[in-house]
């Protein structure tokens, strides 16, 4: 089943929404910043294209500073 990922503006219209979904008997979950952030990053590393391989000594290369 689909999602829909719901950004409020503030604690006020957190609040509301979430009462809202729980009135109506929609299951809802209120993630932290870091759980968010985990889900982008989850997101994009799906879509990452892995048919191209790349040498170990490329990647610590471009991971030194």
């Amino acid at each position: 089943m689909s999602s829909i990922v719901i950004n409020p503006k503030n604690e006020e219209e957190l609040k509301f929404v979430s009462e809202l979904l729980q009135k109506l008997g929609v299951a809802s979950k209120v993630l932290s910043d870091e759980e968010l952030e985990d889900l982008g990053l989850s997101m994009l590393m799906k879509d990452v294209d892995r048919s191209e391989v790349v040498l170990e000594d490329e990647i610590l290369s471009k991971l030194q500073v």
